[in-house]
């Protein structure tokens, strides 16, 4: 099959493309730093910089939407809010408008989301039914979600990809945290008693393999393992897999005087449960954080 993938160089779009190209499929990546992309795959993959790019003869089996820029990495002036809803919102409403005008349409659109569609839940265990937030990333998700599912009315099967923290050896938020652990200035959040709720990039992948493969999945998927861990021990358990203490702890209100409204994106959290594939039987390779960590400290 041939993929169209935006966000193809991010920390999933990497993992995800090798997987692809493994099991034979040709792989189209939009990139708007195309050098970039071309160092990493040189000629495994084809690259385009532009939408322009893709006129409406090209066909595309399936395309997956992995493109947004960082939502935590900078303070979310108006400027950065605008850059983020453009890179989420604005792209998807292009990507799907260029759907509509191909000759021959995609059979499926996996969209990127996040379990910050949810907003700050306390200890509520959240499915894919439960409602969409009030703050500013949970409004940012919906939006993004709401723009991909317009494919549907092109005839598109959409599944949106509610995805949790995703556990690396390196890059994402697990990859800054190795060194400090390692050194053992490892830190609880806060109070420590907020959600996380994460997933193992291996497991991520054969997700994603699975909604390609099954005909009749369509609309949200909560992109998590199905045992959330608190702060506080999501903590400790990465401390014992480097083997060092977590003796500190990081208050909330430095935390909120240093990032501001993204703090929440620290303090907050979500209990998400991956209802929807545990339905559909799909056997998670670490259900368990601790056996997730351990595997990648290893190589970490």
């Amino acid at each position: 099959m041939h993929f169209l993938i935006t966000g193809g160089s991010g920390l999933i779009g990497t993992r995800l493309c090798q997987a692809l190209l493994q099991a034979g499929h040709q792989i189209t990546i939009l990139s708007r730093h195309p050098g970039v992309v071309q160092k990493k795959w040189g000629h495994a993959v084809s690259i385009i910089s532009s939408l322009n790019e893709w006129h409406p003869d090209i066909f595309f089996d399936v395309i997956i939407n992995l493109a947004g820029e960082p939502i935590a990495d900078a303070a979310w002036t108006e400027a950065r809010k605008k850059l983020l809803w453009d890179s989420r919102v604005t792209l998807t409403t292009e990507l799907v408008a260029r759907i509509e005008a191909s000759h021959r349409k995609p059979a499926l659109l996996l969209s990127g989301s996040a379990i910050g569609y949810y907003g700050d839940c306390g200890d509520a265990s959240l499915t894919e039914s439960a409602p969409a937030g009030s703050d500013f990333a949970a409004r940012l998700c919906l939006a993004w979600e709401q723009q991909a599912l317009r494919a549907t009315q092109l005839g598109v099967r959409v599944c949106l990809l509610r995805t949790g923290l995703v556990l690396t050896a390196k890059g994402g938020l697990l990859g800054r945290m190795w060194l400090p652990f390692k050194l053992g200035l490892g830190a609880r959040l806060g109070n420590g008693r907020q959600w996380m709720s994460w997933i193992h990039i291996e497991d991520y992948v054969a997700m994603v393999f699975k909604l390609i493969s099954a005909d009749d999945a369509n609309g949200a998927y909560n992109m998590t393992a199905p045992c959330p861990q608190t702060n506080a021990q999501f903590t400790q358990q990465l401390a014992r897999a480097v083997h060092r203490p977590a003796w500190f702890v990081a208050p909330a209100f430095l935390l909120s005087a240093l990032l501001g409204s993204r703090s929440i994106l620290l303090l907050g959290g979500q209990q998400v449960l991956p209802t929807r594939m545990l339905n559909d039987k799909f056997v998670f390779k670490y259900p368990q954080l601790d056996a997730a960590l351990s595997s990648l400290a290893r190589i970490a």
